[in-house]
């Protein structure tokens, strides 16, 4: 059941409108993923090898995936903190105290930073100085992070988000008032994806939820065939998404048809997709990344490292960088999946990577937040 607290009903049913396309000389990784639609795809080049540039030392494992500005970096630890460093060598500028775990990734919005806490709230904090603007309450823990849409003529954006109140959230971005609230009947791990006029995510009730955007109403769902941690990846009228029942889901969000499901691969999958042209890219818990066709799910190749990868990997041009829980940073080729260069950590990587003209940053559960750059020629 969905519930409709303060919506403009003349807007129903209007497309949103959303954020603009990367340049190809873009700095900025707004949110989890990079974009609305989830798809884990960056314009910047990784030119291996990279080289740590900083660190930055938190008193909590980093499990937040982190958010690049151009010139800042923000990022959630389990010490109840969201930070904000300096891209050029990760000196803190401002940290805000919530009252738990940040997990979720924020998402950089029109000046504005809006962080979910594992303390229920939704906080949306100014992008420069850190001071707070407003927090939202829900009933449950905020693990995934937030994302955003505009209705044309609207004075101002939308925030959504999930949470473990078995509940997606949309508030007003600028007075943090609910808008409406759409019910499933379990958590909600991941980060809603926005595409034409929807809202699509999926949850712990192993459903992928299509939502109208205008009003909060279910569209359609699809039966997964497990639950649901992760985030969707949305192309055109296709999510992508993997789940607990070990197989990579492909649904056509306009009819709620299943387009294809990928073989079972023995161990389910936490990580969300990242989707180039014409592949994705998943890391599953059975110590593997698989690359799969997005036409029909077959095969390309996959990537064995010696940990289970809830990392999401991030496609840049040709190349593909995740984490794995061995510890390590990994950069592989995103044709065959032959690695190209590997960075030991040592301690496991469960945050996805964020990665911007010239930055690639990731987050470990050491507690630090590490920062690489390209290695200058010599």
């Amino acid at each position: 059941m969905c519930r409709v607290a303060d919506l403009m009903s003349a807007l129903g049913g209007v497309l949103f409108v959303c954020q603009p396309v990367f340049g190809a000389e873009t700095a900025v990784w707004p949110m989890f993923r990079g974009s609305q639609a989830l798809l884990g795809a960056s314009p910047a080049e990784l030119s291996e090898p990279l080289e740590l540039a900083w660190t930055f030392k938190t008193a909590g494992p980093v499990k937040s995936s982190a958010a690049l500005d151009g010139t800042r970096v923000f990022v959630g630890s389990d010490d109840a903190n969201v930070y904000a460093l300096a891209a050029d060598k990760g000196r803190q500028l401002w940290a805000f105290k919530t009252g738990d775990a940040v997990e979720a990734t924020p998402l950089v919005l029109e000046g504005v930073v809006y962080a979910g806490s594992a303390d229920g709230f939704l906080y949306a904090l100014d992008q420069v100085t850190g001071a707070l603007k407003w927090k939202y309450k829900t009933e449950g823990k905020i693990a995934g992070g937030a994302n955003w849409f505009r209705l044309p003529g609207a004075p101002s954006a939308r925030i959504v988000v999930g949470s473990y109140d078995n509940s997606v959230h949309c508030v007003d971005a600028s007075t943090g008032k609910a808008v409406w609230t759409c019910e499933t009947s379990n958590f909600i791990n991941g980060t809603p994806a926005v595409a034409d006029g929807k809202i699509i995510f999926g949850g712990c009730d192993g459903d992928l939820h299509v939502v109208d955007g205008a009003n909060g109403k279910v569209l359609r769902s699809v039966e997964a065939g497990g639950y649901i941690p992760g985030s969707p990846a949305v192309k055109g009228t296709r999510a992508f998404v993997g789940h607990y029942g070990s197989q990579v889901l492909c649904a056509d969000i306009a009819t709620g048809e299943v387009v294809w499901r990928s073989k079972e691969h023995n161990a389910p999958f936490f990580s969300s997709p990242a989707v180039a042209d014409s592949s994705l890219v998943i890391g599953g818990r059975g110590k593997r990344v698989f690359c799969l066709a997005c036409a029909d799910g077959k095969e390309l190749w996959t990537f064995t490292t010696n940990g289970d990868v809830d990392s999401s990997p991030v496609v840049c041009g040709q190349k593909v960088v995740f984490g794995s829980s061995d510890g390590r940073l990994y950069v592989v080729s995103l044709a065959a999946g032959k690695q190209l260069w590997s960075y030991d950590i040592g301690k496991a990587l469960t945050a996805s990577p964020a990665v911007g003209k010239g930055l690639l940053v990731l987050g470990s559960e050491d507690g630090v937040v590490y920062a690489f750059r390209s290695k200058k020629k010599r």
